[in-house]
């Protein structure tokens, strides 16, 4: 099944949570989403992701409905794959790198492995991975594209934002999008009082205390 991309999402939007660290939308987000396992092969730990999600669910090892995605992705999309969590053969490599960096793809989130290694640590595409191996994929599929998918511990629907960072990635549901980035924002000034009161105090026992007696932890 090969289903339409979505519409793109809005710009000032994507814009907005460029500058919003994965850890902050996690936070916001119950700590319940987000990904596990995954590493960065992008071999920048500055370089940031953020685009709408393309995703692809491939038969473990294959990578055809990955090439597919690609060639309906537009500039900034990311490509999400559920691999099966699958590390036996790379899904993706240099060359598919190559053609990501013409189109301007905004990165890949693979629940499976890569490979081409050198090629990727150059940087200027994110890049997240569970693993990595020497063997390459087969192109016969079956797969799909733009579907419901479950990837390195998240739950992705296509149009969904895709962030990731040092820390790794976040997925933020469309219809979530204008409502959590205020909650976001909120977030980020109550931590940053929080970093300099641990900062000029060495800690805030305040607040500790506080958290303790509310757990009816007598202090």
């Amino acid at each position: 099944m090969i289903n339409h991309r979505p519409a793109s999402l809005d710009e000032h939007l994507l814009a907005a949570w460029n500058q919003i660290p994965s850890a902050h939308a996690c936070d916001c987000m119950g700590r319940l989403s987000g990904s596990i396992g995954l590493r960065a092969y992008h071999g920048d730990a500055n370089l940031v992701m953020c685009g709408m999600a393309i995703t692809v669910r491939v038969r473990p090892g294959d990578n055809l409905m990955i090439h597919k995605a690609m060639l309906m992705a537009q500039p900034g999309d990311v490509i999400v794959v559920d691999g099966a969590g699958d590390l036996s053969q790379a899904v993706i490599g240099g060359l598919m790198r190559t053609t990501a960096l013409a189109r301007q793809l905004g990165g890949f989130v693979i629940n499976g492995a890569v490979r081409d290694l050198n090629e990727w640590a150059e940087g200027t595409i994110p890049v997240y991975a569970l693993g990595h191996t020497p063997r390459g994929p087969s192109k016969t599929g079956p797969g799909e594209v733009n579907v419901p998918i479950n990837c390195a511990g998240m739950a992705v629907q296509p149009g969904d934002l895709m962030i990731g960072d040092a820390d790794g990635v976040v997925s933020v549901p469309r219809d979530r999008l204008e409502s959590l980035l205020d909650e976001v924002k909120e977030h980020a000034l109550r931590e940053e009082n929080i970093r300099q009161r641990n900062a000029a105090q060495g800690g805030d026992e305040d607040r500790i205390n506080e958290l303790l007696r509310s757990l009816g932890c007598p202090v």
